[in-house]
């Protein structure tokens, strides 16, 4: 299969980097105490598909540039990815310790063992989980050429199959599993599961994995099922909201509390990222207004580096509205979400505009040497 440019990936890419700085403004949001619940959910909860439906987009990418059918070289693999993944987050992740260290003159993290702790679980910012999640989803990648392989012959039956070990896993593992074992680094692991674990995400991995092996076969069924695929999102969406109401008002959970328990992971949730998925490919494989696409595309040319930088932007604005005592109300949020929005976008085009004078720069912070146009998200 010769190799394509999918624009709806790019438009997914773009309407999920939404959802993330969604998601870490509603975070910031509860410095004041009377957040406003339903703004809340808008950042919180309606944007719990978009971590894992990047994996889906990862995976899709991967399999519809390198089909099952044609060779594959691991150790070829490796390196272009790691090249695109690894030395970004190693760059990173130095980056926000030594911003860490700065801001508070702390030198502890750079001591053994806390810097391989660190770096071990993507603990230098927030987000770069994300990156050690997918650098182990591609150490891994045979398995999963393997597993699609065997899928392929039953894709219904077996896709099913794993969405169902996906949902008990899940829930094993967000609402039992506790770190209560005798082996201090097994503790270690199961404390910060959440942050390498990569069976907490599989299914919406293989899931991208399968789509892209019967790409012609998927678009056609997208359009067949277009209505049913939009009562189904409209369904888990809903889900996720009672799920979240109910905790709230009816189990009087904090709106912390309240959004830890009721997230990705949780069954419903794992339910509303496929809805959320299958939805967006199927309103993106179709032609978006001319402003709307553009848009999206932009967002999704510039999200990787919008995704690493947004912390850094969102923590001086932060800065900026404390210094000038002005809390978080919910005008006051959604125009933090704006800011962060606009300023995220800048710093990567910023960024990808050096990397183009400085090669080095380039590739230690997006994986790859600057070429003409953007710097694109690497699948």
């Amino acid at each position: 299969m010769a190799k394509q440019h999918i624009l709806a990936l790019d438009y997914i890419r773009g309407i999920s980097m939404l959802g993330v700085l969604g998601i870490h403004t509603g975070a910031y949001s509860l410095a004041n105490p009377a957040a406003n619940p339903h703004l809340f959910a808008l950042l919180e909860i309606f944007t719990r598909f978009s971590v894992p439906i990047f994996f889906f987009v990862s995976a899709f990418g991967l399999f519809i540039s390198q089909p099952l059918q044609t060779e594959f070289s691991y150790r070829a693999f490796l390196r272009r990815r790691f090249k695109a993944v690894l030395l970004p987050y190693l760059a990173w992740s130095f980056l926000y310790m030594l911003h860490y260290t700065w801001i508070s003159s702390d030198i502890s993290l750079w001591h053994s063992p806390l810097i391989y702790k660190y770096l071990a679980f993507g603990l230098a910012s927030y987000q770069l989980y994300f990156l050690v999640i997918l650098i182990w989803f591609y150490a891994c990648m045979p398995c999963w050429r393997q597993l699609v392989r065997w899928l392929l012959k039953a894709p219904v039956i077996g896709l099913l199959s794993l969405l169902t070990a996906q949902i008990l896993f899940n829930y094993y593992s967000s609402y039992i599993l506790t770190a209560d074992f005798d082996n201090h680094y097994l503790n270690l692991a199961v404390q910060h599961r959440m942050s390498f674990l990569i069976l907490h995400y599989l299914f919406i991995f293989i899931l991208g994995a399968v789509c892209a092996e019967l790409y012609p076969q998927f678009l056609a069924a997208l359009e067949r099922n277009r209505d049913r695929i939009t009562v189904f999102f409209t369904a888990t969406l809903t889900g996720m909201l009672c799920f979240y109401y109910y905790l709230i008002y009816n189990e009087h959970y904090s709106l912390e509390q309240a959004v830890n328990t009721s997230h990705q992971l949780s069954p419903v949730g794992v339910l509303y990222t496929l809805g959320a998925t299958l939805f967006f490919f199927t309103v993106f494989s179709r032609p978006l207004p001319a402003a709307l696409a553009t848009g999206l595309a932009c967002l999704g040319n510039y999200s990787y580096l919008v995704y690493l930088v947004h912390p850094l932007v969102m923590y001086y604005l932060m800065i900026e509205l404390t210094q000038a005592g002005i809390q978080l109300t919910a005008p006051v949020t959604i125009a933090f979400y704006l800011a962060a929005l606009v300023l995220s976008t800048g710093m990567a085009a910023l960024i990808n505009k050096a990397g183009r004078l400085i090669p080095l720069l380039s590739l230690a912070l997006t994986g790859a040497f600057p070429k003409q146009g953007t710097i694109r998200q690497k699948a």
